[in-house]
């Protein structure tokens, strides 16, 4: 059993920055930013394995890393719209990155607005 605690939510202005953090209680091979806005189905913004990979409508804008060291992974998001508005979730996977939403572990999510 893995626990994810996510952080660095908030409003900021278009065209901003924010960065979104990820602790896990413990180690994974496999961490992912996902978002839901409302009406909307959920959506895998980032990955990052044993390789990165990005939504189309993020790349370019964001960064997805990690720090082993303490189970933590990161989503620096940059020159925001107002289109990436919704909650933010963390998700974790122990052994592989999984199709789709298909991973076990989950946090509680964090708002992100984008405003003019």
């Amino acid at each position: 059993q893995v626990q994810l605690e996510e952080s660095g939510g908030g409003s900021v202005q278009v065209g901003g920055s924010l960065t979104l953090s990820c602790v896990a209680s413990g180690s994974a091979y496999c961490m992912a930013w996902f978002r839901q806005a409302p009406g909307k189905e959920r959506e895998k913004v980032a990955q990052r394995g044993q390789h990165t990979h990005y939504a189309d409508s993020v790349k370019g804008r964001f960064n997805i890393s990690r720090d082993n060291a303490k189970n933590a992974v990161y989503l620096q998001m940059n020159s925001l719209k107002p289109e990436d508005t919704a909650t933010y979730y963390c998700a974790a996977a122990l052994y592989s990155c999984l199709p789709g939403n298909n991973f076990p572990y989950w946090g509680q999510g964090t708002q992100v607005t984008v405003g003019s």
